[in-house]
């Protein structure tokens, strides 16, 4: 992926910018700090809409799909990274995940009684409200013959980003700063519409010998970093038309900005007849007709896109090998 300056980009005619959906790599020059945006909006939208998801628990799980776009981008793989947490908290289970190629999906599990207890501590703490005690895990499957890549930290901090902050500085200490807003948009007549969202991600990598003599990444560069990234506001994390390295030159132009050519993020399942045949086939038939529903169908939905596979005693004697 070429590296190109800032103005270069802007001042090239043949260059389409990508302003929804994408990964955006840069480098502030002055620190040598290397960082990425994330802009979400019909991906995120599709996702969110293919499940009923009450408004705390969609917000929440495009947050994590949001900081699962952070935190890929930052590593080079050639398969599959995930983005999980479990709890003890009204919502149990969140899942993102992003292939080497751009396909993003993500699903999430919760009680809605216990959601509706917790409606009042949302606002003040989203983290331990909805998720309670428990841990959130990176994992990088590259498939098989590959070792498999797992990070695991104890769920700590009010946000999700924080918790995210809390895994950087025990298990990798690596400084790391973050911002993501999350929101669906206003229609003229006041209800509401397409999910979006937005996140930046600034890291300091660890320095050599050779970087401490010479000075770079000083505490200083850091600070400063911190003071532009928190000065960034919700609206232009969302705006539609702020393409995000217009943005990115709004903070750090006075520091200098390099940016790389963006990725393009969009939704897709992996789910198919195929693999969910094989699924069947591993349970025992006395088991899997227990799933049939009204019609007599076995009914298996995917829990990432709400895709229903419908399979009648026909094609259940084929996945068990037994038709005639």
């Amino acid at each position: 992926m070429a590296c190109r300056n800032f103005e270069d980009i802007m001042d090239d005619p043949s260059v389409q910018p990508i302003t929804d959906d994408l990964v955006l790599p840069f480098q502030i020059e002055a620190s040598r700090l290397r960082g990425r945006m994330v802009k979400l909006g019909p991906a995120l939208d599709e996702i969110l809409t293919r499940h009923a998801y009450p408004e705390p628990v969609a917000r929440f799980l495009a947050e994590t799909m949001t900081l699962a776009m952070l935190l890929s981008s930052m590593l080079k793989y050639d398969g599959i990274f995930t983005l999980q947490t479990k709890g003890d908290g009204p919502v149990r289970l969140m899942v993102a995940d992003i292939t080497s190629v751009g396909d993003i999906r993500a699903y999430a599990q919760f009680d809605e009684e216990a959601l509706a207890k917790a409606a009042d501590d949302v606002a003040i703490a989203p983290a331990p409200a909805l998720l309670g005690k428990g841990h959130i895990a990176f994992t990088v499957d590259q498939g098989p013959n590959t070792e498999r890549y797992q990070g695991i930290v104890e769920l700590y901090g009010k946000t999700l980003a924080d918790c995210v902050q809390h895994y950087f500085r025990q298990s990798e200490q690596i400084d790391t700063g973050l911002t993501v807003s999350v929101d669906q948009e206003t229609l003229p007549d006041g209800s509401k519409g397409a999910w979006r969202a937005g996140g930046i991600m600034i890291q300091r990598l660890p320095q050599d010998a050779t970087e401490k003599v010479l000075g770079s990444g000083d505490e200083d560069a850091w600070r400063r970093a911190m003071v532009l990234l928190s000065s960034t506001t919700g609206d232009e994390l969302l705006d539609p038309d702020l393409p995000a390295r217009d943005l990115l030159f709004r903070l750090f132009h006075e520091d200098g900005v390099r940016v790389w050519q963006p990725k393009a993020l969009r939704f897709g399942c992996r789910c198919s007849r195929e693999r969910v045949s094989d699924m069947l086939s591993s349970l025992p038939r006395d088991e899997v007709q227990s799933l049939k529903i009204d019609d007599g169908r076995v009914e298996v939905v995917c829990q990432f896109c709400s895709t229903a596979y419908h399979f009648d005693d026909a094609d259940l004697d084929r996945v068990y090998g037994t038709a005639k």
